[in-house]
């Protein structure tokens, strides 16, 4: 071999054989790809699901991102991590994955720009103005930019909130600045958000989801349930569902979603829900076990006693009990409540309402990881109790500074303006939302009356003791996260939108991850579970130790040098030398 590359080398062949070998090993580089990542948590590393979604592509995906210019470092920072994200698509997705960068509105006149930006909002996105350079020594001008993308697919689109699932207003300031952990949270986030919408775009089979009624659920039309409604109706196909008047509940719905019911289950109803579970559907709870509104406080009190719903059996037996007390936490939203008049005017003050807590994820579940807070409002405590083969997953829970009232409890609007106990706060991450998975046994396993197994069999329904497949059962004990407030103004507003401090929590995040868990068998929540180490420097070292580091990075870099030319001249010294 070696002889070979000797003759090849002494005739004039070497240079077109190299050449053809450079292209010959380019052609490879460019027909199989690979890279090894290094990071402890697989940080660069896409999810098999995500991998999957990008080789079946079968049309061009074009992602437009709109962070681009001059933004604050965050945003930059924020961008420059969407660049390597979209790179990495490219690695599976080929020529099928187009995408580009630009600002918002360039170039267009200030009508055209003002209703480009209206739609941007229609579509979800959430501006923020910022002063940026116009040109070197013209100072500076404020400009809205939008952190998000927009993702098209024969011809539909989606719009991709970059910042969504972290707490923030819904139109910042000028001197807001993300934290660094909510910005390591939403680069966590960005895979699963640009793989879960390239798959809502990319899938022929959309899941059907039903809206349950009949026992006094907030009914369409409704305005507090208007974002329940317009967060299924963008992700899934929607139907409604009478549980009292259906003779059953089919199994061709994904998941059904069951809010706020006010009026008492009867043992019909619990036979429908139950074997719809047993036959592979999903259930989503979203309960008030409790008679306990926002409104009765309009007069300075309420009484908060047990709503009874004749649930406790059936969640019993799947592996939860929803207790009737309210959680009271430190870590809260604030109301406005008054404080005073001046010259015959209330006076308001905006302060921290215990009953309304700021919930945590209470796990490393993909549903809740890399979450923000999500606002309850008197919520319950929940007890898991014993359930065979069934995992039980806390997905929210309190703060490490909380409690539970028992009921019937007097509440009392006035008890804001005092001191409260801070010894009474001593309970810590209290469950209030709860995954049940596994085989679920039957409650009606050996008392079906005659009658409910008769009206199974003319349907042609086979009544089953236990769920023929592992099942999936999310309890949240607490209907207002998913119930929006509405401004006088503007309308309904987001779920989890406090409409008198206009900051968004990830209640939307919360109920839409929960059902998309639930009904899509294919969906790529894994996608989520990525851990993103932030790794900070030690302020008290970098301060301790500045000087150390810049005479380092400053005059060791000048050593190197220099030892490099004084060795190289005594080797060139001592070899001529000798000659």
């Amino acid at each position: 071999m070696k002889s070979i590359l000797q003759k090849i080398a002494n005739t004039k062949a070497w240079l077109p054989l190299t050449i053809l070998l450079l292209v010959f090993i380019n052609w490879l580089g460019s027909k199989f790809h690979t890279r090894v990542d290094f990071t402890n948590e697989q940080r660069f590393t896409l999810s098999a699901s995500t991998q999957k979604v990008l080789r079946n592509l079968d049309s061009t995906v074009d992602v437009t991102v709109l962070l681009a210019g001059d933004v604050k470092s965050e945003f930059k920072k924020l961008s420059n991590s969407t660049r390597e994200l979209l790179e990495n698509f490219k690695n599976y997705g080929g020529n099928k994955i187009q995408y580009k960068f630009e600002i918002p509105g360039e170039g267009l006149d200030d009508s055209t720009k003002a209703n480009l930006f209206d739609s941007l909002v229609n579509m979800g996105l959430r501006p923020t103005n910022q002063q940026v350079q116009v040109k070197e020594g013209e100072g500076k001008t404020q400009r809205q930019i939008f952190p998000g993308a927009i993702i098209q697919y024969g011809g539909r689109s989606v719009a991709i909130d970059l910042l969504q699932g972290q707490v923030q207003k819904n139109v910042f300031n000028s001197d807001d600045i993300l934290d660094k952990q909510s910005l390591n949270s939403a680069e966590a986030l960005l895979e699963y958000k640009f793989a879960n919408a390239i798959q809502k775009l990319t899938q022929k089979d959309v899941p059907v989801v039903a809206y349950a009624y009949g026992n006094g659920e907030p009914p369409f039309g409704f305005l507090p349930v208007n974002d329940v409604f317009q967060t299924l109706g963008k992700n899934f196909i929607v139907d409604t569902v009478d549980v009292r008047t259906q003779p059953f509940l089919s199994p061709e719905y994904a998941a059904i979603v069951i809010v706020k019911p006010t009026i008492k289950f009867t043992d019909d109803d619990k036979f429908k829900m139950d074997q719809y579970v047993m036959n592979g559907g999903r259930l989503l709870f979203f309960m008030d076990v409790l008679y306990a509104e926002r409104d009765s406080l309009q007069n300075g009190e309420l009484v908060a006693y047990s709503r009874d719903l004749n649930l406790n059996d059936l969640l019993f037996k799947y592996g939860v009990r929803i207790n009737t007390d309210l959680l009271a936490d430190k870590h809260a939203d604030k109301i406005p409540v008054e404080v005073g008049s001046v010259g015959g005017k209330s006076q308001k003050q905006l302060l921290t309402w215990p009953y309304a807590p700021l919930l945590q994820p209470g796990s490393a579940h993909a549903i809740v990881k890399n979450q923000a807070d999500v606002v309850g409002q008197f919520a319950n405590s929940i007890d898991t109790v014993e359930a065979a083969g069934i995992t039980k997953t806390i997905l929210l829970s309190s703060s490490a500074n909380a409690y539970t009232l028992p009921t019937p409890a007097r509440i009392q609007l006035n008890s804001l303006q005092t001191v409260e106990d801070i010894a009474r706060f001593n309970l810590k991450n209290i469950p209030v939302a709860v995954l049940l998975e596994g085989k679920f046994t039957s409650m009606f396993a050996n008392h079906a009356s005659q009658s409910q197994l008769d009206t199974l069999k003319e349907y042609h329904i086979n009544f089953l003791r236990q769920s023929k497949t592992a099942g999936k059962v999310i309890v949240v004990a607490d209907a207002d996260i998913v119930l929006n407030q509405v401004s006088d103004i503007i309308g309904p507003l987001p779920m989890g939108t406090n409409k008198y401090t206009n900051i968004q929590y990830a209640n939307k995040d919360f109920f839409l991850n929960s059902t998309e868990y639930l009904a899509d068998k294919n969906n790529i929540l894994d996608a989520r579970a990525k851990d993103y180490t932030l790794r900070l420097l030690d302020v008290k070292k970098t301060t301790d130790q500045r000087s150390l580091w810049q005479l380092v990075n400053i005059v060791a870099p000048i050593l190197l040098v220099c030892l490099f030319g004084l060795g190289y001249q005594w080797w060139r010294k001592r070899k001529y030398t000798k000659q």
